[in-house]
């Protein structure tokens, strides 16, 4: 494994302060995390990055997760994020990863690692979601947020007035007989070599059916191409006003923290 970005924090001091979260973000190519701000969203010192092990099994996984918290011994309770559908911290969908995730609490697998702490873990758009509606693009708008990460996939995370609503799964809807995002993921304007205009076409299609179904205040675009949002954003021709993601690759590991303080827990105990 190969660790990059080591914090130069006092990791002691900064678990003693209630004000702090510690959250983990989990990647298809990186498990990244590290000290959270819970009162400003951001992370205090440097982040901590391992490489995502091969195959990416949730023991494996869980492994990794632990050596990440452990680089800045904190023992306090740890946000972790998903790249699919958890509830009550239970794997629930593959779609992306490995598939002997399904049917695994994660929660307990990640805890036993890490000694019986406590863990919460929850999809990784909706973690992305609860940072930017809270610390980012959203921060400034109330009403129905929706962000979608525009990448391998494409996640969605769906606030209204600041509580979420769990597991969205907006990138599986169908769109003119297409998943969405067989359409309109980031991963399919590479693939296919489109330009930023070819591909907004696509992207435009998915957010009119998410805004004719739901009527959003605003969409959050996120994901390593909302770095590029003057490129294509202009371009969209959807009803409802799309901004940028602000928080960029920080936005897992700060939304996994702020659920882990509040003990997030996606359907009711």
């Amino acid at each position: 494994m190969t660790a990059t970005d080591s914090t130069t924090t006092d990791p002691a001091a900064a678990g003693a302060s209630p004000r702090r979260g510690f959250g983990v973000d989990v990647g298809g190519s990186g498990v990244k995390g590290g000290i959270v701000d819970l009162d400003t969203g951001a992370l205090i010192g440097e982040r901590f990055k391992i490489d995502t092990p091969q195959p990416a099994t949730p023991e494996a996984v869980a492994t990794t997760v632990a050596a990440v918290v452990r680089e800045f011994a904190w023992t306090d309770k740890v946000g972790v994020t998903y790249p699919g559908v958890v509830t009550n911290g239970i794997v629930r969908t593959a779609a992306n990863v490995d598939e002997g995730w399904i049917g695994v609490n994660a929660a307990e697998v990640i805890s036993a690692e890490l000694g019986g702490q406590h863990v919460t873990v929850l999809n990784d758009a909706d973690a992305a979601g609860l940072a930017e509606e809270r610390f980012g693009a959203g921060a400034d708008n109330t009403g129905l947020i929706v962000l979608l990460t525009f990448g391998t996939g494409i996640g969605s995370a769906v606030i209204h007035n600041g509580v979420l609503l769990p597991n969205t799964e907006f990138g599986h809807l169908e769109v003119g007989g297409k998943e969405a995002e067989h359409r309109a993921a980031s991963s399919v304007k590479e693939r296919k070599d489109w330009s930023y205009a070819r591909w907004t076409e696509e992207v435009t299609k998915v957010l009119v059916t998410i805004e004719n179904a739901i009527w959003p205040d605003l969409f959050i675009a996120g994901g390593g191409i909302s770095r590029k949002a003057d490129k294509w954003i202009p371009m969209l021709e959807n009803r409802t006003p799309v901004v940028a993601a602000a928080l960029q690759n920080t936005a897992g590991i700060v939304g996994a923290a702020m659920a882990a303080a509040v003990d997030v827990t996606v359907t009711p105990q």
